[in-house]
């Protein structure tokens, strides 16, 4: 029995070892210090109903923060409905960071469906229904997963992958 229980602690050892290192590997795409590709995408204003097109460049001289996602990606999705409400947040306000939201679902109609389930808001959230065949999705270099990028009134990435607690904490030191 006692051999048993040594070798369970000893596979929960290499187990949790083994997801702290995969923690720490980075995501595929562009990286920090990088300019993000500009890209233009149309999608429907949540506040007005109607269709706008978006072109990232025209959102230069605000911090901005690109989320990409999909519906069928529980992960991405659970992070995109945190930093909306995040940015919504009433602390935030007084920060100007635009959120661009791009979704990767093969159908707008799921795209309509998730963002009224999660309770997205505000006209930043957009789908790109070509998939991983789009140009978004090759320009960014997202083979494996889904991320976000923090740009700088440039178009700079200067942070990538944030979480909420990120984001709150990088805008506190930047704007100190």
């Amino acid at each position: 029995m006692r051999y048993y229980v040594n070798w369970f602690f000893v596979v929960l050892l290499i187990s949790s070892l083994t997801s702290f290192i995969e923690k720490d590997r980075s995501v595929e795409g562009l990286s920090v210090g990088e300019y993000a590709p500009d890209f233009v995408i149309c999608g429907d204003d949540s506040n007005t109903g109607e269709t706008v097109h978006r072109r990232l460049s025209t959102l230069h001289g605000n911090y901005v923060l690109v989320n990409f996602w999909a519906s069928y990606d529980a992960p991405s999705r659970m992070r995109n409905i945190e930093l909306n409400r995040a940015l919504l947040d009433e602390e935030n306000t007084q920060i100007r960071i635009e959120f661009v939201s791009v979704s990767f679902d093969d159908y707008a109609s799921i795209f309509r469906e998730t963002v009224r389930k999660d309770g997205i808001v505000g006209a930043g959230c957009f789908v790109e229904t070509e998939g991983i065949k789009s140009s978004i999705f090759k320009d960014y270099n997202l083979k494996k997963g889904f991320t976000n990028y923090l740009l700088d009134e440039n178009g700079m990435i200067i942070a990538k992958n944030i979480s909420v607690a990120e984001l709150s904490s990088y805008l506190n030191v930047t704007h100190s």
